[in-house]
């Protein structure tokens, strides 16, 4: 095989809860994740030789080695002693710091692609243990689907999937730093928290209404108070009947979940767009 495209999934966080901070420095979650159909493409080439080379599309996407797709051939190299080279293309669909994990995913894509285009037979747990040193999202990404993470985000359990779903993503146009939302957020006086177990419930059930009522993140606590723009539209899209409508991951995107196209086309038509920008798609 010289050639494998790969899509590369965006995510969103049905619920995001923080139960502690970790001795590491870390922060133990308890998140419910969903698959959705944005998705990034990536184009892996053989190349005889060694070298390795990476050009995208975005111009924002760092080419050299702190590229998070180059630490995962970094990586994958260490672990196996090839020195076998590719070229990579990315084909940037996902926006940028965004909270939808387009690092994360793209990294997973890059491990499960060159260990085929490679030939290097590695595990699929193996593949995640690697995924879980680069990024915590990395692992889920790698299986897709509804899953519950614990953990760092790397312990992961199937969940019954949720039923088709659109989705509304209402896109800012800042970039927010995860290290920087989990660094100033403070469990002491939390309000809101997520009932994971009736998430749970309500997609065993496929209970839309009940998963709306059950969801929450908890890192809207720092992310709204610092970006007053993102508070203002999700405050408009509940005001306007929207309900559920929530941030996934550290931000800024909010997204909106429903069964039927046309309710989410009247979201955007309620927005009110000014700077941001919005995108549909669908649960997978």
């Amino acid at each position: 095989m010289d050639k494998i495209y790969f899509p590369a999934r965006a995510k969103i966080n049905l619920s995001l809860d923080v139960l502690a901070k970790r001795p590491d420095g870390y922060h133990q979650v308890e998140m419910v994740m969903q698959s959705i159909e944005l998705a990034d493409m990536l184009t892996f080439t053989f190349r005889k030789g060694s070298e390795v080379l990476f050009t995208c599309s975005h111009l924002k996407v760092p080419s050299d080695d702190s590229n998070i797709i180059m630490k995962a051939v970094r990586r994958i190299r260490e672990e196996t002693g090839t020195n076998k080279g590719v070229s990579i293309h990315l084909e940037k669909r996902i926006p940028v710091a965004a909270g939808l994990a387009g690092g994360s995913t793209d990294a997973a894509a890059a491990l499960l692609a060159l260990n085929t285009l490679w030939d290097l037979g590695l595990s699929g747990d193996k593949l995640l243990e690697i995924g879980a040193e680069l990024g915590a999202d990395i692992p889920f990404c790698m299986k897709g689907g509804t899953c519950l993470a614990r953990g760092k985000g790397e312990e992961l359990t199937l969940l019954s999937p949720l039923r088709p779903m659109w989705v509304l993503l209402v896109v800012f146009p800042i970039s927010v730093s995860t290290a920087e939302i989990y660094g100033h957020f403070r469990l002491m006086g939390l309000k809101g928290r997520p009932d994971t177990s009736a998430v749970i419930k309500a997609l065993e059930k496929g209970d839309l209404p009940a998963l709306k009522i059950s969801c929450a993140n908890v890192l809207e606590s720092v992310t709204l108070e610092r970006y007053p723009q993102i508070a203002k539209k999700k405050r408009d899209l509940l005001k306007k009947g929207f309900s559920g409508t929530l941030m996934t991951g550290s931000g800024p995107t909010l997204f909106y979940l429903s069964s039927e196209r046309n309710e989410v086309e009247r979201a955007v038509e309620a927005l009110s767009l000014e700077e941001e920008e919005y995108i549909i798609t669908r649960t997978i």
